[in-house]
């Protein structure tokens, strides 16, 4: 695995995009049994559309999309892109691949190209200017392009009800695991700090991400592999950087959270 960025994330835009849309929803059924959760309205528009249309404002119409769950419905649903200005790809699993295994099919059957890109996971919602996303990343430590060893860049937000515990460490600029609270050097930490507190403060990583395709070498294309073993073996090299996002952001992963976005949506625009 190479440990630098590229150029291409120096120097030029993110150019392409994929969304993650292969799961089964089955937090949200009985509706999911029969509409594939991307589908599901979100203030009268498709949640999966919400992100098409971000990445198009952002000046992204690359666009790959993961399908494994009603298929048929989803693609007839959303289509080539041309409808939304974007050239959308399909990347059509047979069985769910987790997320780093759906990555790496796409990049192995040349769906995204050999460079950066942006990841949306299709069960959020936000309005986060993707444009924005990793401007103010702290990724040009060096001026030698070479020396930059920064191989993925997080979105993270506050944590959320449903994930107090969070998933990682923000400090400095990096992202790091979790400490293991078995461990002494962790229970004699001295809490009264207050940097050592922002050390042990955790985060929820909001799904979007900025990632290398460096990072999915060694992930097989034809069986489930997650994402997070992937993100900590980078951590584990300080190769994982991110930024903090206040603004609205909801897992749209139950029937009570939807309804809370549209409700969100009702209030800051009556007629939606």
């Amino acid at each position: 695995m190479q440990t630098h960025i590229d150029k291409h994330w120096q120097h030029q835009p993110i150019r392409q995009a994929m969304i993650l849309a292969a799961g089964k929803g089955t937090r949200m059924r009985p509706l999911t049994l029969t509409t594939p959760k991307p589908l599901i309205k979100v203030g009268g528009r498709a949640l999966i559309e919400w992100h098409i249309l971000a990445l198009r404002q952002a000046g992204i119409t690359d666009i790959v999309i993961n399908a494994a769950w009603l298929v048929d419905k989803l693609q007839a649903g959303i289509g080539d892109g041309s409808r939304y200005g974007v050239n959308i790809r399909w990347s059509v699993e047979e069985k769910p691949l987790e997320t780093a295994g759906g990555i790496a099919k796409a990049l192995y059957e040349n769906q995204l190209k050999p460079e950066p890109f942006l990841l949306i996971n299709g069960d959020v919602w936000t309005r986060h200017p993707l444009d924005g996303l990793g401007k103010n990343a702290g990724l040009n430590h060096s001026q030698d392009v070479d020396d930059v060893a920064a191989l993925a860049h997080l979105l993270l937000v506050d944590n959320p009800k449903h994930n107090r515990a969070g998933d990682f460490i923000y400090h400095d600029g990096k992202v790091l695991m979790k400490p293991d609270p078995q461990k002494p050097e962790h229970q004699e930490a001295d809490h009264n700090s207050s940097e050592q507190a922002r050390e042990q403060k955790t985060w929820t990583f909001a799904g979007i991400s900025l990632l290398h395709p460096a990072l999915f070498v060694d992930v097989p294309y034809d069986r489930p592999y997650p994402l997070a073993k992937v993100l900590k073996q980078a951590m584990m090299t300080s190769q994982v950087s991110a930024e903090i996002y206040d603004g609205v952001w909801v897992d749209v992963g139950t029937p009570e959270r939807l309804a809370w976005v549209n409700n969100h949506l009702k209030q800051i625009n009556p007629t939606t």
